[in-house]
């Protein structure tokens, strides 16, 4: 699969501002080394919730059989993914673009746009003014193909207050995700597991690693909100793969 470059990529980084939930200017989160670009911004709201953070049940208990070793950027908090794990059922699909993803445990029911880079060679990020858009990275898989698909989406933005993938750390192994494709199909994941990686140790082989199987990579913005660098330290990664 296409993805992007160690040559093109950057590292962790982010601007300035404060959340949607404190009030202020928005986030661009560049993801350090393949730079998806994933949004915290702001509105005024009374008492308002933090995004959900995945608990030490939610990590993932496997990893894409193609990548060798832990998963990079292991904080302590939850397991790394095993190894050793079956990934899946071998059957795959053809090529064809999603348009809609559902994942009923956090009530997302959201059209995907497609994606591609930056001149900089980062993931591009749906517009903030439509955060309620998932975006699809279409240099790699398509889901359901052979590979890791991988959709990025905003955890919060000044314009609507929590983004689609705001609940994107409730996720347990086990939940249910679908996406509508172009040609009509469903490709129904079966979730492995949820983790938070610091964005300076972003594990691009788990997300974007080759794989002869088919799996879903779902990316947002992830911890506590930090007021002095006005970013999110951490990006929130769900693991599926599909379902037989």
């Amino acid at each position: 699969m296409s993805r992007p470059t160690e040559a093109t990529a950057s590292g962790a980084g982010g601007g300035h501002g404060r959340p949607w939930r404190a009030a202020g200017t928005g986030l661009v989160a560049l993801l350090a080394l393949v730079g998806a670009g994933l949004i915290g911004a702001a509105l005024n709201a009374p008492e308002p919730t933090p995004p959900t953070q995945p608990g030490a049940d939610a990590a993932p208990d496997q990893q894409n059989r193609a990548v060798t070793g832990p998963a990079l950027g292991d904080t302590g908090r939850t397991a790394a993914p095993d190894s050793g794990t079956d990934t899946g059922p071998a059957g795959v699909l053809d090529r064809s673009e999603p348009i809609k993803i559902m994942i009923p445990r956090i009530g997302v029911d959201a059209a995907v746009m497609p994606l591609g880079l930056t001149p900089d060679g980062m993931v591009q990020a749906p517009p903030l003014a439509r955060a309620g858009l998932a975006g699809w990275y279409r240099l790699g898989p398509t889901p359901g193909e052979a590979g890791n698909s991988v959709i990025v989406g905003h955890v919060d933005s000044r314009e609507i207050g929590p983004a689609v993938f705001f609940r994107l750390g409730a996720l347990l192994p086990g939940d249910g995700i679908q996406v509508i494709r172009e040609d009509g199909s469903l490709a129904s994941f079966v979730v492995d597991g949820v983790k938070s990686y610091p964005k300076a140790a972003f594990p691009t082989e788990l997300v974007y690693g080759p794989s002869e199987e088919s799996g879903l990579r779902l990316v947002t913005c992830g911890g506590d909100f930090d007021e002095r660098t006005g970013s999110y330290p951490e990006n929130v990664i769900a693991f599926a793969r599909l379902a037989g």
